[in-house]
């Protein structure tokens, strides 16, 4: 049982994110990172969006760039993982991927966790010449490209859409193999995730919507279901806040990501620090099973 943290301030979507982040600075994200670190949370997160259109404001406008991100958080950082949450397959041919995030995975000694997703915002594909008409076909293809990559320094692929050969990737991952998230709330996304990756991270179902779509799903041995809190207050009000994660443990989850509720940073660390508290029976009772 895995427990991981919605890193706040790198991306602030209205209704979600505490008035604090939009003033923190970069010394206060490095604490939080190391506070994680140091707890023993298994891993934070960063999303992707390179340009929200005016006409979208309504989900946000800051997103910090996940490679500088998660780099920058790498050099700050000793064992917690490095998850891309997510990465939009359409934006960027796999090569590009399996080098940068290659690089990082070697520059951070193997603990990159690529979380990556089909795209929801047309507008965006627009403004980056992406193809938008048929983007699953192709996220599939991309996928089945990035395991051929990720992991050796003379990759080969071919795809339908993406095909290459005779190149040379160095430096490459050092992980044998990247684990694979796909992002996503419908049963093709569960279904590209199960054929093509080892973990689904679903967002804004209910426990009996989840149970659904995974029912109509064979799950893969050692596969990841990756299920989100809304914000905790493990402070203040720990019965609810072990409620919340009970449930989605009941609901199938073998990863939890927390996001926690919080006035500043420095209550933020706080906040984590009763959480990995209140975490650690959970974590047995989850093993147990």
């Amino acid at each position: 049982m895995r427990f991981g943290i919605s890193t706040p301030i790198v991306v602030q979507v209205p209704g979600a994110a505490a008035p604090w982040e939009s003033d923190a600075d970069v010394a206060e994200l490095t604490e939080i990172a190391a506070t994680a670190d140091r707890l023993g949370f298994d891993y934070l997160t960063c999303a992707e969006h390179v340009a929200v259109p005016t006409t979208a404001e309504g989900r946000g406008v800051t997103y910090w760039d996940p490679l500088s991100t998660l780099a920058f958080l790498a050099a700050h950082t000793t064992r917690i993982r490095l998850t891309t949450s997510v990465l939009v397959l359409g934006y960027h041919h796999p090569l590009e991927i399996a080098k940068r995030y290659g690089t990082l995975d070697r520059l951070s000694s193997g603990r990159v966790t690529l979380g990556v997703g089909v795209g929801s915002l047309e507008e965006e594909f627009d403004l980056l010449s992406a193809t938008w008409k048929g983007r699953g076909a192709r996220a599939d293809d991309a996928m089945r490209a990035l395991r051929a990559s990720l992991s050796t320094s003379r990759p080969e692929y071919h795809g339908e859409h993406y095909d290459f050969g005779d190149v040379v990737l160095e430096p490459y991952a050092v992980q044998d193999r990247i684990p694979l998230w796909v992002g996503g709330r419908s049963l093709a996304s569960l279904r590209r995730a199960a054929e093509l990756g080892d973990g689904w991270m679903p967002f804004g179902l209910g426990a009996r919507a989840l149970r659904d779509l995974l029912g109509q799903v064979e799950i893969p041995c050692g596969f990841e279901i990756v299920l989100g809190t809304a914000p905790l207050d493990p402070i203040w009000d720990p019965d609810r806040a072990r409620e919340k994660i009970t449930r989605l443990l009941d609901a199938g989850a073998t990863s939890i990501t927390c996001a926690v509720s919080a006035h500043s940073a420095t209550n933020y660390q706080e906040q984590l620090a009763a959480l990995a508290e209140l975490t650690a029976p959970l974590r047995g009772r989850q093993e147990d099973r």
